[in-house]
């Protein structure tokens, strides 16, 4: 999964700069994010629970930074809201929209069981998904309109969503965090 994403990361990024959509920008940012969880997420399974959870709210941070970049993307575009190119937006989107589709489904099945670290991959890839669509309808609202605004509008939609997943991992951390306090006798606050 790790390799799908930073192949697909240098696709997306290329063809984000080439059109100037804030929206697909983010979603390679996001590529690049999705590498480094499921790197962590590899190196962390031998763990114990503390560790783990430890590593999940590395991870909930990881996850805010395609909102971050998402966001000067944003604030840059709206000076000068160009609409982008939506055929190469939509064909960019749908390859996007099939790797993440790919690697929901293969996390599905360890998204309970695997912590806050299975909940972070998940939600990931879930997101993943839902963005590529909503940016395949903007392409198509762009080419309706030639108007930036509409990716204007879901680069913004793509950093709060990204801020719930993260706040959604950190929980999930946290909760594991009890947990292994529990399990070893100590005091929870």
């Amino acid at each position: 999964m790790a390799l799908l994403n930073l192949a697909y990361f240098f696709v997306e990024m290329g063809v984000a700069l080439h059109i100037g959509s804030v929206a697909l920008f983010a979603d390679g940012v996001d590529f690049l994010e999705d590498v480094a969880i499921n790197l962590l997420i590899f190196i962390a399974l031998g763990w114990s629970v503390r560790a783990q959870s430890m590593a999940g709210r590395v991870m909930a941070v990881i996850i805010l930074i395609p909102a971050f970049a998402a966001a000067v993307q944003l604030v840059r575009k709206a000076f000068d809201p160009q609409a982008p190119d939506p055929f190469l937006l939509a064909i960019t989107a749908g390859g996007a929209a099939v790797i993440n589709l790919v690697c929901a489904l293969l996390l599905a099945r360890h998204r309970k069981n695997a912590g806050s670290m299975g909940t972070a991959a998940f939600l990931a890839a879930r997101n993943d998904v839902l963005i590529n669509v909503a940016i395949i309808l903007m392409g198509g609202i762009t080419a309706l309109t030639r108007s930036g605004w509409p990716d204007i509008i879901l680069g913004l939609f793509i950093v709060i969503l990204t801020f719930f997943a993260a706040r959604e991992v950190w929980e999930a951390a946290e909760e594991e965090s009890l947990g292994a306090k529990a399990l070893a006798g100590e005091d929870i606050d």
